[in-house]
């Protein structure tokens, strides 16, 4: 069991699935989360979650990441009351829709890459300096194996998750000398809302609960994790180098 007490987590996309299990797991492990997420009434069932699992009662944070100046003033307000941040799990995120690319509309694009790049590389900026305080930063940034597939009708979001890891690369690059650990996810298909508006005649008992991949994340963020700029394909439960077309 990892132990994270003392240790501040921020969570995005709190409210439900990955994000919402995930939060859990870290607080279950002594962490003080901060909760992020659009639904006030999910990140309030997340609190009585922690707190009947004997964890802090968490920081809840409603708004919307499309909202860059909200992610600008919580870096600020996290400074203000803790000093630094220990872990982010850059979680939330968006699908749009699964159509031809050149069917898509103009504001769906737009909603995709705000969410899933924009406010993710808003958050890397406004975090950043709080994760440098800490001994061991660690930094978790959700992708998809969509990222790599670029399957047909897939386009925007495929784009965007190829964009976030390309953030996440760069940022690791940048901070390789530093204690912070920036790692790529690929959770794999889980059952989530996200999964069923993708795979809408699929039967969700045949892939994984969020609870089982958060249990796998947990390991990622401890001080211990050393690696960077790489990418954790939870299925196969390793960590992958990248590397140039052949």
């Amino acid at each position: 069991m990892i132990d994270l007490t003392g240790r501040i987590a921020l969570v995005t996309g709190a409210s439900r699935g990955i994000g919402y299990f995930t939060a859990l797991e870290l607080a279950k492990a002594g962490a003080q989360v901060i909760a992020c997420a659009r639904t006030i009434g999910g990140l309030e069932e997340l609190d009585d979650a922690i707190k009947a699992a004997g964890g802090l009662p968490a920081t809840l944070v409603p708004f919307d990441l499309a909202d860059m100046a909200a992610i600008d003033k919580l870096g600020g307000a996290i400074h203000e009351r803790w000093g630094k941040l220990d872990i982010l799990v850059a979680n939330a995120g968006v699908l749009g829709v699964i159509s031809p690319i050149g069917h898509v509309e103009a504001k769906v694009f737009e909603k995709v890459m705000t969410i899933n790049i924009t406010a993710t590389w808003r958050l890397i900026r406004s975090v950043d300096p709080l994760l440098q305080q800490s001994d061991a930063g660690r930094a978790l940034i959700l992708s998809s194996s969509a990222a790599h597939k670029c399957k047909p009708f897939w386009g925007p979001y495929s784009a965007s998750k190829a964009a976030v890891e390309a953030l996440a690369r760069t940022w690791a690059g940048e901070t390789q000398r530093l204690p912070l650990r920036i790692l790529s996810v690929d959770p794999g298909a889980t059952r989530t809302a996200m999964r069923a508006q993708a795979v809408p005649g699929e039967d969700p008992s045949t892939v994984p609960h969020p609870s089982e991949v958060a249990a796998k994340l947990l390991p990622l963020v401890g001080p211990d994790q050393r690696e960077t700029g790489k990418l954790f394909i939870l299925r196969e439960n390793r960590i992958v180098d990248y590397r140039l077309p052949d």
